[in-house]
This record gives C-alpha cells, sequence and structure tokens, in this order.
C-alpha cells in the first residue's frame, strides 16, 4: 500500500521571493520619496550660522533640498502632463499667496518685503504642495512618518546627551538644556522635532495594532524624555493637547483609562520615586506663573504682543509689510522690552540675541499682513483641519497623525512663529497633513 505524501503548496506571499519583492517595493518607494526624506535627513547637519528668527533666518542644507523638492516635482507635474492637484486643493494650498502678495504690495519698502514672499511661499505653499504631490498612498504617508521619528529619535538622543553631559545649552547658570545639533540660537528646534515624532507615534499607536503599536508605543516613552529636558513650556503643552486630541478622537473610553494609567505613572514616577530634577519641576510650576511673577522673557514675549498689536492697529488691513515686525518694533513697544535674549553653550559663546519677532506667528501674521493675510492663510490651515477630520473614517491611524500634527502646530504658534533651521520641517509636515485632507485618497 503506497504511502501518501504530503505535498507543501506555497502560500501566495510568503516566502523568500515575497520577501525579495518587498525589500524591492520598499526600495522603489524610497527612491520616489528621496526628495522628501532627504529634507529630513539634512535637518541632522548642524547649521552653519544661527538661526535669525522672525521671517528670515538664514539657509541651510535642508532649504536647499526643499528647494530641490519643488523642482524635482515641478519637473515630474510637467513631464505628466496633467492637472496635479484638484480645484479645491488648489485654493486651500494657494490661499495664502493672497496676503504674501498684498502685503508685499501694500509694504513701506517692498524690497525689503521680497525675502518674506520667498520664505512665507517656501514653508506655506510650495513644500506643502510638492510634499502633497509626491505622495502617492498611504504606505509613502507611513515612510515619511517614520522618518519624521526616527529624525526625532536622533535629535532627542543628542538632547538627551547634553542634559547628561553638561553640554547643552545654557539655562539658569548650567549649560544642561537639550538642543539637539541646533545650537542655543534655535532652542525650539529640538523641542519641535521631538514634539512631531511624539504625536506621531501616539497616533500610530492609538489607531494601529501589533507590532507596529509595539514599536510606537516604545518610541513615545523613549522620545518623553529629550521632551522633558528640552525646558520648553510651549512645546509641552501643545504635545499634551495634541496628544489628548488624538485620545479622545480614538475613543472616550480608551482616553479615560489612557489618562487613569499616566496619572497613576506619574503620581508613582514623581510623587513617589521623586522622579524628575527640581529644575523641571520648577518650569511646570512656572506655567501657571506666567502672569502672577513672570520672567523677563515672558516679559518681553507680552510686550513684542502688545507691540504687534499696535501695529496692526495702524494698518488692520494689509499689516506693516512682511518683514517689518523688526523694523517697527521699538516705536511701538515699551520700556519694559529688553534688548534681547542670552544665549549660550552647546559649543557657542555667550552672545545677545536680538527680539526681531513676537513669538506669537498669529500676531506676527496679523502686524505684518494684516486682517487678510490672517484670513488667508488661518482659513487654508482650517480647512486643512477640517479635511482631517471628515475622513477620519478612511483610516484611523493616518487621520490622528494629520490631526495630532496639524493641532499641535496650531497651538504651538501661540507660543512660536516661523524662523530657524527647524522651520523647513514644519512646511514637511503641513504637506503630509495636506495629502491627508486633500488628495484623492482610497478606502482600501
Amino acid at each position: 500500500m503506497a504511502t501518501a505524501v504530503p505535498v507543501r503548496v506555497p502560500v501566495a506571499g510568503s516566502g523568500p521571493a515575497a520577501a525579495r519583492r518587498q525589500m524591492r517595493d520598499q526600495l522603489r518607494r524610497a527612491g520616489a520619496l528621496s526628495p522628501v526624506l532627504a529634507v529630513i535627513a539634512l535637518l541632522l547637519v548642524p547649521p552653519a550660522g544661527g538661526a535669525e528668527g522672525g521671517t528670515g533666518g538664514s539657509g541651510t542644507l535642508a532649504d536647499a533640498a526643499s528647494g530641490l523638492l519643488v523642482l524635482v516635482c515641478l519637473v515630474r507635474i510637467v513631464r505628466g502632463g496633467a492637472r496635479p492637484l484638484t480645484r479645491g486643493a488648489a485654493v486651500v494650498l494657494g490661499l495664502p499667496v493672497l496676503g504674501i502678495c498684498l502685503s508685499a504690495i501694500t509694504s513701506n519698502d517692498p524690497a525689503a518685503s521680497l525675502p518674506g514672499v520667498a520664505r512665507y511661499a517656501q514653508v506655506f505653499v510650495l513644500v506643502p504642495a510638492a510634499v502633497l504631490l509626491t505622495i502617492r498612498d498611504r504606505r509613502d504617508f507611513a515612510l515619511v512618518a517614520w522618518a519624521l521619528v526616527a529624525l526625532a529619535l536622533v535629535q532627542g538622543g543628542v538632547g538627551v546627551v547634553q542634559y547628561l553631559t553638561g553640554t547643552g545649552a545654557s539655562y539658569m547658570g548650567e549649560d544642561i538644556r537639550a538642543v539637539g545639533t541646533f545650537g542655543p540660537t534655535d532652542v525650539m528646534g529640538m523641542a519641535t522635532i521631538v514634539a512631531y515624532g511624539l504625536v506621531v507615534v501616539t497616533g500610530i499607536a492609538l489607531g494601529g495594532g501589533g507590532r507596529t503599536r509595539t514599536a510606537a508605543v516604545v518610541c513615545a516613552g523613549l522620545l518623553c524624555v529629550p521632551l522633558v529636558v528640552s525646558f520648553s513650556r510651549g512645546a509641552w503643552i501643545a504635545t499634551v493637547l495634541a496628544c489628548a486630541l488624538q485620545l479622545v478622537l480614538s475613543g472616550l473610553r480608551r482616553a479615560g483609562r489612557v489618562a487613569l494609567v499616566v496619572g497613576a505613572l506619574a503620581v508613582v514616577l514623581v510623587g513617589g520615586l521623586g522622579v524628575g530634577s527640581s529644575m523641571v519641576k520648577e518650569r511646570v510650576a512656572s506655567i501657571t506663573q506666567v502672569t502672577a511673577a513672570p520672567d523677563q522673557s515672558v516679559t518681553d514675549r507680552y510686550t513684542m504682543w502688545s507691540a504687534a498689536g499696535l501695529m496692526w492697529r495702524s494698518e488692520p488691513v494689509t499689516g506693516v509689510g512682511l518683514k517689518g515686525f523688526p523694523q517697527y518694533r521699538d516705536s511701538h513697544a515699551s520700556l519694559a522690552l529688553s534688548s534681547g535674549s542670552d544665549t549660550a553653550g552647546a559649543g557657542a559663546d555667550f552672545r545677545r540675541q536680538p527680539l526681531l519677532s513676537p513669538h506669537n506667528m498669529y500676531l506676527l501674521v496679523l502686524s505684518e499682513q494684516g486682517l487678510v493675510g490672517l484670513l488667508a492663510l488661518g482659513g487654508s490651515w482650517v480647512a486643512l483641519l477640517a479635511g482631517a477630520l471628515w475622513r477620519r473614517s478612511r483610516s484611523t491611524d493616518c487621520a490622528l497623525v494629520a490631526v495630532g500634527l496639524l493641532s499641535w502646530q496650531l497651538i504651538d504658534f501661540f507660543y512660536a512663529d516661523i524662523g530657524g533651521p527647524s522651520t523647513v520641517l514644519m512646511s514637511v509636515v503641513l504637506g503630509l497633513v495636506a495629502w491627508w485632507s486633500l488628495a484623492e485618497v482610497g478606502r482600501a
């Protein structure tokens, strides 16, 4: 009697051949996305000069790569011969151009406003549109999102080493402030990038599953450390609120359970074990003291906010012109404004950094571009947020990442504005959000 020999039937999509196909697919995707990934990777290179803040700032390799990204995207559009954007997407992304151009034309010094036109167009129009057109599907979205996380982990790792070894930026007389590779003149750079990464992995952990969720949770735990030692109150507030919004959108029951777990861990680590330096505790406590006993940095910020409001009242429709805030600052600010902020540490000598912006994006736009500019730019952001929320049912993880990133940015704009080497990454983030909000995304 013959013995039956079992026959192994190869399962489709498994085995070495499938692994090779998957690897080739990933390499092709990385090649197609290489202009976007290059912008992210080049933010690891320390800037050649200090960040000047405001709407200007010295150019970096990442800025040059963003220009190459736009050029590559333009060549692809010309060769393709098809309309690249839907009518709605073109209106939403092109809306900021109205305020930018009108403010430059009506400026008292149009020539001085031209660099501001280029910078605003780069950050809020051209690079986001190029990222939107470069990303093809959710796998591309995920690849760019994880590239942001990788950048955050590296920059955060550098920041933690700076804190532990006393080689960071100067803070309360000690060189312990984590700033990554950005130096003491851009103390918000590393905090912003780490916060982006933390928001991304929070969205992935809440919307994904399996190994992806596990990796995201681990990354979130790692990124919390550099965010804390950045001593950036604005980044802390924006991250907590953005992650809380992601939790609520993922489900109220889950939000309640996570809040209880986080609260219990905080009580055990901080209250029971005493984890956290006294400087961190003082920095957290200072968030509630910005009106009762503000330090000089807060006083300067309030003074510049008031000056921006006075500039807008003088030119309510079109503002004083792009890059006009530094020129009109002294004539509108009170005597409480200091001559600048002190920067030192992280390999740089002591220097006095001039205050060239109000550190509030909404007031900066209102003062320099007037009500028209604020409505145009703000309208574009609101449309992106509405689109991301409307498409939430199609893919939970992508939606949570997009909503979280844009929410973080809009909250952070109450305490910060554009300026510095890390600004170009914000344009990539806006491009990610724009793809999810405006592109034709299938349900599969």
